[in-house]
């Protein structure tokens, strides 16, 4: 199964332009939040990446609410659920989690104990796409330091999917870890491929 995702767009025009046109050689898109910036600019970029349809499975970011996201896009935003797509079960939560402590805007943002009760019910899946990444991966802020969420950790351990799909720490876009035995990736704007 091949698997195509990315997060953090930010209005990016021309990164969502790219994924568009890398798609139809992915069984699946995972797009793990933060399309608008500040709230802005999200009906522009979701409008870019409309033809992306059924293969595309989303989260929102902190930049964009869950009601924002839904109203704004066809596609598939998940938070606080699964689905099973292209064989694959995928269980997303967007949000930042935990808040954000210095965010200049009105950020989006899930407590600890709000994503632990969204996560409770699923014991298993192949992939885990977030917005936020696990505490201890991917998640070192420049000022801020290892600002990752316990919850969405322990979430990973439990579950064990193959992959744990994520973003939102721009300091570590690239960055790749395990927990157990799942590859856990901060995806970035940037084309990530995987194969699951």
């Amino acid at each position: 199964m091949k698997i195509l995702a990315a997060s953090d767009l930010h209005c990016d025009h021309d990164a969502a332009r790219a994924i568009v046109d890398a798609a139809p050689a992915a069984d699946l898109v995972l797009l793990a939040g933060d399309f608008a910036n500040a709230h802005e600019g999200l009906a522009e970029i979701m409008a870019i990446l409309a033809p992306l349809g059924e293969k595309a499975i989303l989260v929102p970011g902190n930049n964009e609410s869950l009601e924002a996201l839904r109203a704004a896009t066809d596609l598939t935003v998940l938070h606080g659920q699964e689905i099973e797509r292209a064989g694959l079960i995928v269980v997303g939560l967007g949000g930042g989690i935990p808040p954000l402590p210095d965010a200049d805007f009105a950020s989006w943002d899930i407590e600890e104990a709000e994503a632990e009760r969204l996560l409770a019910p699923y014991d298993t899946c192949d992939v885990l796409l977030t917005h936020s990444p696990p505490k201890g991966v991917g998640d070192r802020h420049s000022r801020a330091g290892s600002i990752g969420s316990e919850a969405l950790r322990e979430a990973a351990e439990r579950m064990q999917p193959g992959l744990m799909a994520f973003g939102h720490v721009h300091d570590c876009w690239g960055a790749e870890g395990t927990i157990g035995t799942s590859l856990c990736r901060n995806l970035g704007p940037g084309l990530y491929w995987a194969d699951l």
